[in-house]
């Protein structure tokens, strides 16, 4: 049993702050939290007990009143538990020191993806955990995984430097498979004070699996469309009272429904240990491994058929989705290794202190092929002989060359956490240093000639004579190609920063408190290219860049009772250029290293309600998102401009999480954006920013018939809906809206297994995910995947 002190005056009957249910299909999920309070004398005792049953039974029907629990000092305290459900996100906390609060509790639109509801919709991936929250633009559907490893925008803004596990960051670029995952959160906004340098639109969090006190194995296997095989393990032991140890697992191998060519073949293992389980000092060691090989997919072309107002996605014109326009020399394989670990320290009642570690090898070896059509491929496609239409594989650059690269980082976090009182105020301070360091080394590829074109209807991966400069076949290894491409061999990049962390939250009185903070970092990157053709000056020098960035966050925090919330809040946040050490080819070049940091600021007004004992919860915000300086980065090369460009993103977010009926839950978000650029580039002054929905939302929901009987069944199903969004600053390409109907029908046999089948994209709509200024990805087409699970 998890219990804590609160921090807020506690209205006993309608407090039910645990992410349990007692949810018939997913029994391993039941876990309690039980708040305490100390109890002045025998009559208040006997009444609370009374209430606190009585509001235990009528959340769950479940008598379950408190204990008296003795503490060191002689008082007693008294320990209760209330049942909430597991799909209200509101009880979740966040799991970081430097944000000790729950989402209820926490003055920022956070979306959460629960581990319910990533079983329910047999979540594979990190992408396909994001489905479920407004405000992403990513790849959707296993086996897409971004051009260059995950790649996520947040709000419309990049955020593929602001993928964070367990508060550390993580730097490696490859496509995250979810089989280690606790949960998942997504933490809106401008977030530098906490994070560091980057989260302009905002960041987002894994919190892994790690050991708990309760024995269990728990096995899956799932096989369906696409030749998709994948199984997993779940393994936790506790050695003895305060040391478990637990280890997940997952093997998969699948091809991309809608792609041709298109497959992920991956396995990965999670093994962990805790010393000091529920101690006052306990250290969380983790080890992760995942091993990737798979098809990059750079989608179709992006054309503009004459008389359009926009140009569109040549799928859009009768082009088989099917269509991959790689070549045999086409492949994505990347290995990554993480260690981590944890010190909890409870010095006191008033002060805690955390030290997180870890360090990250992270190997890949890239080489795709990106398709563009031209004048001539788009003439040809709308004339009476589309057949002859050719695309080139060489993009518009002469195309992305292969790479091999190799990265390493570290990073430590040491913060503390001090709770006191002066008078009648009570305060919360945290601060601490975080230090971290990331090395990328990539050795460059050529082929010996430009790689011809193929068939934009029917396209060929064979390239007969086709040569990899990778064996001394040409001069220096490579050959000069047009447009600087395959000119220098080897590329180094790294980058340190040094940051220092302090904020404090003060309750005035027991319903109003004020937090503010700041984040002072100094990052330091450097950036070098040698080798190759002698003659090339390009980014053949060392180059640096430092920045000395300040970003500070203030909010004012309304708690009428310990179930609402309303608040608001105001933030910023800084993007040094030298952060795309690992996510970019050339992150800096003698024509940018001058660039100003992308500054961003955040205004944002919202309200939390945790209903009907924190079965379901209500999240409302408006925000207005305002970014300077703009950097444009092309995901696949690495390129990077900057238009120098203000940018406006603001909006409203809904959200609902929880149990309509004692069987009946949901998850639901809507989110209304209305982005412009404000400022630079004269044409482009007005227009929607790039990537950014005007309206996004989505559902989903499950009903269980007849549980804990032998006839159970659990239903259910929802919708993904984003509208179509521009591809361009200036406005001049869009790709249409997506839409995708996904199911869930499971049977529960007795208390140890479960048979469930999934159904996605059951319209089979030609959606698209990875988008690009030039080119989109669809995304799986209709499939069906069936699950069997065991847990013991």
């Amino acid at each position: 049993m998890t219990t804590y002190a609160p921090k807020r005056r506690l209205n006993p009957v309608p407090l039910a702050v645990s992410l349990t249910l007692g949810c018939s299909a997913f029994p391993a999920l039941a876990d309690t939290v039980a708040p305490t309070r100390q109890v002045p004398d025998a009559k208040v005792q006997k009444k609370a007990q009374d209430s606190a049953a009585g509001s235990a039974t009528l959340a769950n029907g479940k008598g379950n009143g408190p204990k008296l629990v003795k503490q060191d000092d002689g008082s007693l305290n008294e320990e209760w538990t209330v049942h909430g459900s597991p799909m209200n996100t509101l009880t979740t906390p966040i799991g970081l020191s430097r944000m000790p609060e729950d989402v209820l509790h926490t003055p920022q639109t956070i979306n959460v993806v629960p581990q319910i509801l990533m079983q329910q919709q047999n979540v594979k991936s990190l992408d396909e955990a994001l489905k479920n929250v407004p405000g992403i633009t990513a790849s959707v559907g296993e086996g897409e995984g971004g051009m260059a490893g995950d790649q996520f925008l947040i709000r419309g803004f990049a955020a593929q430097n602001d993928i964070y596990e367990n508060g550390l960051r993580d730097f490696g670029v490859y496509t995250r498979d979810s089989f280690d995952y606790d949960h998942v959160t997504v933490i809106k906004g401008p977030s530098s004070q906490v994070f560091g340098n980057g989260t302009t639109g905002g960041a987002i969090n894994i919190t892994t699996k790690t050991p708990t006190d309760h024995n269990h194995v728990n096995a899956s296997f799932s096989g369906g469309s696409g030749s998709y095989y994948r199984g997993t393990v779940d393994f936790n032991h506790k050695i003895t009272d305060s040391i478990a140890f637990r280890m997940t697992g997952m093997g998969n191998e699948s091809n991309m429904v809608g792609r041709d060519r298109v497959y992920s073949h991956r396995w990965g293992i999670a093994p962990s240990i805790v010393f000091g389980l529920g101690k006052k000092v306990n250290y969380t060691l983790e080890y992760f491994h995942q091993t990737d090989n798979r098809i990059p997919d750079y989608g179709v072309p992006v054309v503009t058929k004459k008389g359009s107002a926009y140009g569109a996605p040549v799928t859009e014109y009768g082009v088989r989705r099917t269509n991959w326009y790689g070549t045999t020399y086409d492949k994505d394989n990347s290995d990554v290794d993480m260690l981590t670990g944890r010190l909890q320290w409870e010095v006191n009642k008033y002060l805690t202190v955390y030290n997180d570690t870890r360090g990250g090898l992270y190997s890949r070896y890239f080489s795709a092929s990106q398709e563009a059509c031209n004048a001539a491929c788009t003439t040809a496609l709308f004339s009476a002989n589309p057949g002859a239409a050719m695309i080139s594989r060489n993009g518009g650059l002469g195309g992305p060359n292969p790479y091999q690269q190799d990265d390493w980082s570290v990073q430590n976090v040491l913060s503390a956490v001090a709770k006191f009182s002066t008078g009648s105020i009570r305060h919360e301070m945290i601060a601490g240093v975080d230090v971290e360091h990331v090395n990328d080394r990539r050795r460059n590829y050529a082929y010996a000639s430009t790689r011809p074109g193929t068939s934009l209807l029917n396209p060929s991966m064979y390239v007969p004579g086709l040569v990899l400069c990778d064996a001394g076949k040409c001069a220096n290894n490579l050959t000069n190609m047009p447009n600087g491409v395959g000119k220098k061999e080897w590329k180094t990049g790294d980058a340190t920063d040094v940051g220092v962390f302090f904020s404090e939250q003060a309750w005035l009185t027991s319903w109003f408190s004020v937090r503010g903070g700041f984040r002072w970092d100094h990052w330091d990157s450097h950036y070098s290219a040698a080798g190759g053709i002698p003659s090339a000056a390009d980014s053949s020098f060392p180059m640096g860049q430092k920045e000395d960035t300040f970003n500070p966050n203030v909010s004012l925090m309304y708690t009428p009772t310990d179930n609402a919330m309303v608040y608001f809040t105001w933030s910023q946040s800084t993007t040094p250029l030298g952060m795309y050490v690992t996510n970019s080819s050339e992150p800096l070049t003698s024509k940018n290293v001058n660039f100003k940091p992308e500054r961003s600021s955040l205004y944002e007004l919202g309200a939390k309600y945790s209903a009907f004992h924190n079965r379901i919860g209500f999240t409302a915000s408006v925000f207005r998102l305002e970014k300077g300086n703009s950097v444009l980065v092309d995901p696949s090369s690495g390129s990077i401009s900057s238009s120098g460009d203000t940018q406006r993103n603001q909006g409203l977010e809904l959200g609902v999480s929880g149990q309509i009926m004692k069987n009946w839950s949901i998850i639901a978000t809507y989110a209304r954006y209305d982005s412009q650029t404000t400022g630079g580039t004269a044409a482009d002054i007005g227009k929607q920013v790039q990537y950014v929905p005007r309206n996004q939302a989505t559902v989903w929901s499950t009903y269980e018939i007849a549980p804990k009987t032998l006839y159970n069944v659990t239903v259910g199903g929802g919708v993904t809906w984003r509208e179509g969004v521009f591809l361009d600053p200036a406005n001049t390409a869009r790709v249409p809206a997506n839409v995708e109907f996904d199911t869930v029908l499971s049977h529960q046999f007795g208390s140890h297994w479960k048979v469930a089948m999934n159904g996605y994209n059951l319209a089979n709509r030609l959606n698209y995910g990875n988008l690009f200024s030039n080119r989109v990805t669809p995304s799986i087409g209709r499939s069906f995947l069936f699950n069997l699970s065991a847990s013991y």
